[in-house]
């Protein structure tokens, strides 16, 4: 089920609102539920009845178990003025670091999800301390001047996510193996969603493929990563 943050105010008896106005919106601050929809960068989380459409970096994806069983994320919240979205993550330091990326400016949940998915908290924390703009401007999208900007906004505010993460679910092993449409597909559209482009996210699976037929998703989008960051 849902865990609910409540605002300062909310926390109270909502006094001090003006006459007819309605009170703040609960705020989701983790999910635990059925998995319903499995898909790089996306889930879905029934509980009570409700699917709730999360996205994940690809870090909490390797880490959900098979569809129908049960799955708890944190949550971050973001309303916009025509959207609101759930971010998930499979540890708490994990959300911590997504909320620090997300304080950079010009740094909004899109660039937080592709770094996210391509370097740990603690891989993060590393980069900034030794101001490795080359380690951050790697993940998709995020060019040399976000990165400096990371750098620059974070590196006295990193001390916890060098916190050992607890252990997370075993990683994610694809039924579907030896270069089958399926699994080629699922790969294709994880890397897809980090804003590579379908071609050049073809291209690197099928290199990875063609030296190993039988890897496991996660395999392959971690080595089709290494190919795509290294021609980058």
């Amino acid at each position: 089920m849902p865990s609910r943050a409540r605002t300062p105010r909310q926390a109270g008896t909502n006094r001090g609102l003006a006459p007819g106005a309605a009170p703040e919106p609960l705020v989701i601050a983790s999910l635990s539920g059925t998995l319903r929809v499995r898909e790089p960068g996306r889930v879905v989380i029934e509980t009570g009845g409700v699917g709730y459409e999360v996205l994940v970096p690809l870090s909490t994806y390797y880490r959900l178990p098979a569809l129908g069983n049960q799955v708890f994320l944190e949550i971050r919240q973001i309303v916009r003025e025509d959207a609101l979205t759930l971010y998930g993550f499979s540890s708490a330091v994990e959300k911590r670091a997504f909320d620090l990326l997300t304080q950079v400016q010009h740094v909004g949940p899109r660039h937080a999800l592709s770094i996210l998915s391509v370097l740990t908290p603690a891989e993060l924390a590393d980069a900034i301390s030794r101001e490795d703009i080359h380690k951050l401007d790697a993940a998709p999208g995020v060019g040399p001047k976000v990165a400096e900007r990371v750098v620059r906004e974070l590196r006295d505010k990193i001390g916890d996510l060098r916190i050992a993460e607890p252990p997370g679910g075993p990683p994610i092993r694809a039924a579907a193996r030896d270069g089958s449409p399926a699994i080629v597909d699922d790969a294709v559209s994880a890397l897809v969603n980090l804003a590579y482009k379908p071609v050049e996210a073809r291209r690197a699976v099928d290199s990875v493929l063609a030296e190993e037929p039988g890897a496991d998703l996660e395999t392959i989008i971690r080595k089709s990563l290494a190919v795509l960051l290294g021609e980058k």
